[in-house]
């Protein structure tokens, strides 16, 4: 029996560059940034909230769920989930209870955090009116394998169906483990990927008194600027990016488009620190090392990088570190890479999505977008990180990155087909 290979076959994405990958794509070729004042949810200044900038994702708009009452009581993120996925599936020709085996079709989307917009609520609402107030559908609005669920129960999928947390590396760790559900033969179709969405003023506050958010208040657009000198921490977004995975041979079948091959998968822990990470980039290293073994590849086949590029002080520097231990410095110095956080910020347990399919999106058009933002690169970030200005520049190989807090690796290879 010939090995079974893993394709794409839909992209869906929501996220304060678009909600359609067409708009995404063109605005990151463009370097928009999404990074503005927040005002979607609530006022930062009355929260007295010290980061008072982000990158809210756009209103979803259009029929996207047949049961328009349940939309009503999710909480943003998996509504988020599902849009995505909508899309996605639509662009895959893929209908519900349609053209598929439903035991062969399954559904993995993650989440770092999950609905904790529901969980705020409902904790007012315990402590103003008491418990007889708080939703019967509490539970069930905010957890997190609710996204991949209420999917499965829309297009009729009784394959694997769960969720991964593994904070910033959930949506990485959600597209690798449905491309090793498809390639040992246990479904033919899975949807993959992550949403996200907490901007809120708990989750500000506690990720700046981690110190790890962007100040930058005056400047939000140039707020977010991985690998450059004056880099001050990461801009917080929401939104999902989903992706259809498929059996070669069943795309082939349908007549579906094949957007890219998904080849290799490489996971790895730090263990090391809850928030930061290996400061020479030692396991991030080993899990691009390990994508690349599954791949069956060499290192200098891999000729692109979009990178976790948080814009953190030290999660830039340990990575370009990865990257350089992962593929040899000589390679390294050669190929591109890339932020997409630059333009995005970062969508914590959806930012693996929304980056998987810029990455598909530089292989199928030959261009790779900027890295924004970049006045003085950083000495210790010596790549060729593609700075302020998109490039023509043709990838055959690709790896994405996703790096977690509590020490989560995750990379994933795209391959052009």
């Amino acid at each position: 029996m010939s090995e079974r290979r893993v394709v794409v076959t839909g992209l869906g994405v929501v996220n304060v560059l678009g909600n359609d990958v067409k708009t995404f794509w063109n605005n990151l070729l463009n370097g928009v940034s999404g990074a503005k004042k927040l005002n979607k949810y609530f006022d930062p200044d009355k929260e007295g909230l010290i980061t008072k900038i982000g990158a809210e994702a756009l209103p979803l708009e259009g029929d996207y769920y047949s049961d328009k009452k349940m939309l009503r009581r999710l909480d943003p993120f998996i509504n988020f989930g599902i849009y995505a996925s909508y899309h996605a599936f639509k662009q895959a020709g893929i209908e519900p209870r349609g053209n598929f085996d439903p035991f062969r079709a399954g559904a993995i989307l993650g989440s770092g955090i999950g609905g904790v917009t529901t969980l705020l609520q409902n904790h007012s609402v315990i402590l103003s009116d008491g418990p007889s107030r708080v939703s019967p559908f509490f539970v069930p609005m905010q957890i997190i394998n609710m996204t991949p669920g209420l999917i499965a129960m829309e297009y009729g999928m009784n394959g694997p169906n769960y969720s991964v947390v593994t904070a910033c590396a959930s949506a990485n760790h959600s597209i690798g483990l449905g491309y090793k559900h498809i390639k040992d033969n246990e479904a033919d179709i899975m949807v993959v990927g992550g949403s996200e969405s907490t901007i809120n003023p708990l989750t500000i506050a506690g990720f700046n008194n981690a110190r790890a958010l962007s100040t930058r208040n005056d400047e939000p657009e140039k707020a977010s600027r991985p690998f450059d000198k004056g880099r001050d921490g990461f801009v917080i977004s929401e939104g999902a990016g989903i992706l259809i995975l498929e059996e070669y041979e069943h795309a082939k079948k349908r007549n579906a488009e094949i957007l890219a091959e998904i080849c290799g998968y490489g996971f790895t822990a730090d263990a090391h620190h809850i928030t930061a990470p290996l400061e020479d980039g030692a396991m991030g290293a080993r899990a691009m090392s390990l994508a690349i073994e599954s791949a069956k590849i060499s290192p200098d086949k891999i000729n692109y990088v979009n990178t976790h590029g948080t814009s953190t002080p030290t999660g830039d520097i340990a990575e370009v570190k990865a990257i350089k231990k992962s593929l040899g410095e000589d390679v390294a110095k050669k190929i591109k890479i890339n932020s997409t956080k630059s333009m995005t910020g970062h969508a914590l347990g959806a930012a693996g999505g929304i980056e998987a399919i810029a990455t598909i999106m530089s292989i199928i058009d030959s261009k790779v977008h900027p890295t924004i933002n970049i006045d003085e690169q950083d000495s210790e970030c010596d790549l060729d990180v593609v700075a302020n200005t998109a490039q023509d520049y043709k990838i055959e190989y690709a790896i994405s990155n996703s790096f977690g807090f509590g020490g989560h690796n995750a990379s994933i290879i795209f391959k052009k087909i």
